[in-house]
């Protein structure tokens, strides 16, 4: 059982240097580089404003066809992951805020027995949940959470969950993740794009609800 083993193993020594190549991430099929833009649509959303600005200007064939600007892109998402990281090696602050969208998305996963979603897709997924919950908790605008939906269909990832998707193991799902540690419910909102938080007044109740809205 592959769920059971998710994100058991962890990094023992933190790497040196980061090694990437562009010639290879030509080589990807779109699928790969739509589950990848997940991610960097997370950073800018709890880090980046501008990046998210930038992102909205573009398409998934404009960033592909560009060495330089694909480049940039990469480099700025590293460096914001990195700082993030680097300033909290055991995930007792600041780290957390990477959870972003992942609550739902790895409950998303478990629940189609990490067959019906991607990585990238169930995190799109959660995103789109998480942004319904900031509204209520967070204060984060409508117009933002529209802003935060419209990006991730312009990058041909998932907003919302086929009508037969078996919603009720999501709620069940998620009492696996390790953000519920203590039966405490620790769960990253946005009051606005390009900051996040991290909010405890989220319960189960405000996930269902969200999901429902999928």
């Amino acid at each position: 059982d592959v769920g059971i083993y998710k994100n058991l193993v962890g990094t023992l020594k933190h790497p040196e240097f980061l090694f990437y190549d562009y010639s290879f991430l030509r080589t990807l099929p779109d699928t790969e580089w739509i589950n990848g833009f997940a991610e960097i649509i997370k950073h800018a959303c709890i880090q980046d404003n501008k990046l998210f600005g930038w992102l909205e200007r573009q398409t998934l064939h404009s960033l592909q066809s560009s060495v330089d600007i694909t480049d940039e892109l990469i480099r700025r998402n590293v460096e914001i992951k990195y700082n993030i990281v680097s300033g909290d090696e055991f995930e007792k602050g600041d780290r957390r805020l990477l959870n972003f969208g992942h609550t739902v998305g790895h409950a998303i996963e478990r629940a189609g027995e990490y067959r019906d979603f991607l990585h990238g897709e169930a995190v799109s997924l959660g995103m789109v949940a998480a942004g319904e919950i900031s509204v209520r908790k967070a204060g984060l605008p409508e117009g933002e959470r529209e802003r935060i939906v419209g990006m991730l269909r312009a990058f041909d990832l998932p907003t919302r969950l086929p009508e037969d998707f078996p919603r009720e193991k999501i709620a069940e799902a998620i009492r696996f993740d390790k953000k519920f540690a203590r039966g405490e419910v620790r769960f990253v909102v946005t009051p606005a794009i390009g900051s996040a938080k991290l909010a405890t007044d989220v319960t189960m109740e405000d996930i269902e609800a969200a999901v429902a809205k999928l």
